[in-house]
């Protein structure tokens, strides 16, 4: 069963394949995104890894959640109800997410 891991704090510039890279040492990595920004399309700071097994996303958690990669300490969640954290995703930015 694929596992939704949240990842945010992404250095600007981190491309959707580094991330790919980055979280295939530690599982199958099924999809990788990044969000783009509606007005410019430019890359925002967060986006997602689909992982394809929950221990897979389990362990790249516990491995890189507050990592530093890049020039920033990534932040690393596993996606429940929905929603990063368990918190809710403003309205605006669903339509957007997935």
């Amino acid at each position: 069963m694929n596992t939704k891991v949240y990842v945010d704090n992404l250095a600007t510039g981190t491309t959707e394949r580094e991330l790919m890279d980055l979280f295939s040492t530690y599982g199958n990595v099924a999809d990788v995104h990044i969000a783009l920004d509606r007005s410019n399309q430019e890359p925002r700071r967060f986006g997602f890894v689909l992982m394809v097994t929950p221990e897979g996303a389990r362990a790249a958690i516990q491995a890189l959640n507050g990592q530093r990669i890049g020039t920033s300490a990534l932040i690393a969640s596993e996606v429940r109800a929905g929603s990063p954290n368990g918190r809710r995703i403003p309205r605006r930015l669903i339509s957007h997410l997935f």
